[in-house]
């Protein structure tokens, strides 16, 4: 990464007034070339004019306001077009909740250097979570090795979303074709720019589960990450990702 570019971090809201106020400087503080993306959908609790109101006192702080609750995935997509408009080199995934650590920042930027994409995993080395029940931390794990088995891909936490991409990696994926979210949405990143030969590589994070805010899983996430590994692999075998 050369010194002079600059990174976004992308970060998703719904209904994340107190934990966005506290994050956006924390996120900031780890680089004085980090700017923040705030994609927020609408939410009803004022997450929206909490930012407006930092942003007289930054310029590293950009709000993207949508109409409605429209899911991850395409908040991520909608942020990703965000950066490529405007030439950042780095773009960062991240939770608004503080289950991701700021402070692992700088060691994503550190290791991007060599690699195209960076994901933070919970089980890179053993299983780093804290405060899930065992019922989700084993859904989770289920997932990462159902996906491993059925697409091949060789990563131990697919469904990560604390992630770092350099700015080719987002050129090279057609965003018009991806439609997916939560689970699937990630691991349809990760999928794609492994089979497009991008460098990938895991680096260990602890995941602490939110301890403001309602967390946004539910089945219908599961059900379409179960199904969007069989899609992934069948387009890979017909040349169609």
């Amino acid at each position: 990464m050369e010194e002079n570019k600059e990174i976004l971090v992308i970060i998703p809201t719904y209904n994340e007034l107190e934990n966005i106020q506290k994050l956006v400087p924390q996120v900031l503080a780890q680089n004085s070339k980090i700017e923040i993306l705030v994609v927020d959908d609408n939410s009803p609790d004022g997450t929206a004019d909490a930012v407006e109101k930092m942003m007289q006192t930054t310029s590293r702080l950009h709000l993207l306001k949508r109409s409605s609750k429209m899911g991850l995935g395409t908040a991520y997509v909608a942020g990703f077009r965000f950066a490529l408009e405007r030439q950042y080199n780095i773009i960062f995934e991240m939770d608004a909740d503080f289950s991701h650590d700021p402070e692992e920042i700088p060691r994503f930027l550190e290791t991007i250097r060599d690699y195209d994409l960076v994901i933070g995993s919970r089980y890179i080395r053993g299983v780093n979570v804290v405060n899930w029940p065992m019922s989700r931390l084993l859904l989770s794990w289920l997932a990462n090795l159902y996906t491993r088995i059925v697409t091949g891909l060789p990563l131990k936490d697919s469904t990560s979303g604390y992630k770092c991409f350099k700015r080719r990696v987002l050129e090279a994926i057609d965003l018009d074709r991806v439609n997916s979210d939560g689970y699937a949405f990630q691991i349809e990143m990760d999928f794609k720019a492994w089979k497009k030969g991008f460098r990938l590589i895991e680096i260990p994070i602890v995941f602490v589960d939110r301890d403001v805010g309602v967390s946004k899983m539910n089945s219908g996430i599961v059900r379409e990450a179960a199904i969007m590994v069989w899609r992934l692999r069948f387009l890979s075998l017909l040349g169609r990702l």
